[in-house]
């Protein structure tokens, strides 16, 4: 097995070059930042960009932790790469990587600014010092599972290979993921059950609904939603409830990385326009009685 080391500093935009190095050198897995990642997948490994503090990232990155490069030394062994790109802030961060994942030391060094203009980094190392985003080569449906409650968007680019074979395209799409961790300097974020409750009561408006009341319940990390509104008079309500259901839970999903288990939403009561008085229905979104909903209006009581 032969290593391929890119190195630079923290932010220089080595994560966001990898797969196209990767793809330039030939080598089949990356190892960056704890993960081992083989083309699309992340196949073993912690990520430094979960952890807590700065160093504890730091720990993970170099994986100090003996089960953690267990791990990772035993699915190398299974796909047995010919080449292996290690990501590294510096030589002596490599050879240690190497080490305690008992691989060769590199024999191949490549430095950020042999892939990447000085007008890029400066881009990169703004991105990092302002926004406090980090990139993971990998796309966000892989690492969304390993990031509850991190904030995560999908990140869909077109790099340009600087040693791209004859015949080969020069210009790689790629698709990876950029993260915030709660160790970057902005400070930590974390995400409160208010901010949940205002964004589910807005896509539920949005929706059609009226005067939604949000509960929020948090079961071992994965978030229940209950809500309770006011329909309006003279609609077909369970499809109404439906839509609500799902643009609220994709809405979350999409902002905060948050696993929903559930949306349940409860008519109150009935919104007439124009008119007041008291409103005594109630409907379950997840179980809508079984009425024939098609031929008549929803019942007054």
């Amino acid at each position: 097995m032969e290593v391929v080391a890119l190195i630079g500093p923290s932010g220089s935009g080595k994560s966001h070059r990898a797969l196209a190095v990767a793809r330039d050198y030939g080598a089949e897995a990356i190892i960056d930042d704890g993960l081992l990642i083989q083309g699309s997948r992340i196949l073993a490994g912690v990520s430094a960009k979960e952890q807590p503090t700065r160093v504890g990232a730091i720990r993970t990155a170099i994986f100090s932790d003996p089960e953690h490069a267990r791990e990772v030394k035993e699915k190398l062994a299974a796909i047995t790469p010919r080449r292996v790109l290690i990501l590294s802030t510096s030589r002596e961060m490599a050879e240690r990587i190497t080490r305690r994942l008992e691989l060769p030391p590199p024999s191949i060094w490549v430095d950020i600014t042999d892939v990447a203009t000085p007008k890029e980094i400066a881009r990169a190392l703004k991105i990092r010092n302002q926004l406090g985003k980090h990139v993971i080569p990998a796309p966000t449906m892989e690492v969304k599972p390993r990031f509850k409650g991190t904030f995560i968007e999908p990140l869909k680019t077109i790099l340009r290979r600087r040693k791209a074979p004859p015949g080969k395209k020069k210009n790689l799409w790629v698709e990876q993921t950029t993260v915030r961790p709660t160790f970057n300097a902005l400070g930590h974020f974390y995400i409160a059950p208010n901010a949940v409750a205002q964004l589910a009561a807005y896509m539920a408006t949005a929706a059609g609904l009226q005067d939604p009341r949000v509960q929020v319940e948090n079961r071992e990390g994965k978030l229940v939603l209950n809500l309770e509104v006011n329909a309006p008079y003279g609609v077909y309500w369970p499809p109404l409830l439906q839509t609500a259901q799902k643009r609220i839970k994709a809405a979350i999903t999409n902002m905060t990385a948050l696993e929903i288990e559930a949306v349940n939403i409860t008519v109150r009561g009935i919104k007439f326009d124009g008119l007041k008085g008291p409103q005594f229905v109630a409907v379950s979104a997840e179980h809508p009685h079984n009425h024939d909903w098609q031929n008549r209006r929803p019942p007054l009581l």
